[in-house]
């Protein structure tokens, strides 16, 4: 068990220790926990120097020329899944720096261990990304399909009461003819009569 002096010697000791006070030391400070820039803590993607960003902008080309991303949120998938193939092809280049180059045994588990969680994690980012890219434009299908559908059936309903109105109107006018008396006939007069004989003579 610690003694009195101890206990206050341990406390002096950690206000020495309050880590970096400057810009940069702060700066090198934080990036200690995603130094390979696979954690994407924050949410912040960077490269590595040993990567190029004219090769992340034309694998990004490639992704968009397959997917034709049509609004903001389907971009954003797009680029997601741009930056989870990225990241977990840097977590597969990392782990050959894990193997002795002469006789490929393993030199460091721990860190090939941590990169195929990195590997895992990001490959999952990345089908999770193709799904809700999938998902999104079938909804958006389904719902063009049902507007068209709604259309369909609001012309042929149209096209139906128009028919009604045709027969009714029809209807209503056999009616009203059939309900008018019938005419009585008219005898010929003289002249009609004599042209009438006369035709007949010829």
């Amino acid at each position: 068990m610690a003694t009195q002096a101890q206990v206050h010697a341990n406390q002096a000791n950690s206000q020495k220790s309050t880590g970096p006070t400057s810009g940069p030391g702060r700066e090198a400070s934080s990036r200690n926990s995603y130094t390979l820039g696979l954690s994407k803590t924050g949410g912040l993607f960077f490269f590595l120097p040993t990567e190029l960003e004219e090769d992340f902008i034309s694998l990004e080309s490639k992704f968009i020329s397959e997917h034709q991303p049509q609004t903001i949120t389907e971009s954003v998938l797009v680029r997601r899944m741009v930056e989870s193939e990225w990241l977990r092809n840097r977590a597969l280049r990392l782990q050959v720096k894990c193997h002795d180059r002469e006789t490929g045994m393993i030199r460091d588990e721990k860190q090939l261990a941590l990169l195929l969680r990195y590997e895992s994690m990001h490959e999952r980012a990345f089908y999770k990304a193709v799904n809700e890219l999938q998902k999104l434009r079938k909804e958006k299908k389904k719902e063009e399909i049902g507007f068209v559908s709604q259309t369909r059936a609001a012309a042929v309903h149209a096209m139906k009461e128009e028919a009604f109105e045709m027969k009714k109107q029809q209807f209503e006018m056999k009616k009203s003819r059939s309900a008018q008396p019938a005419q009585p006939e008219t005898k010929p007069t003289a002249a009609e009569s004599r042209l009438e004989s006369l035709e007949m003579a010829a």
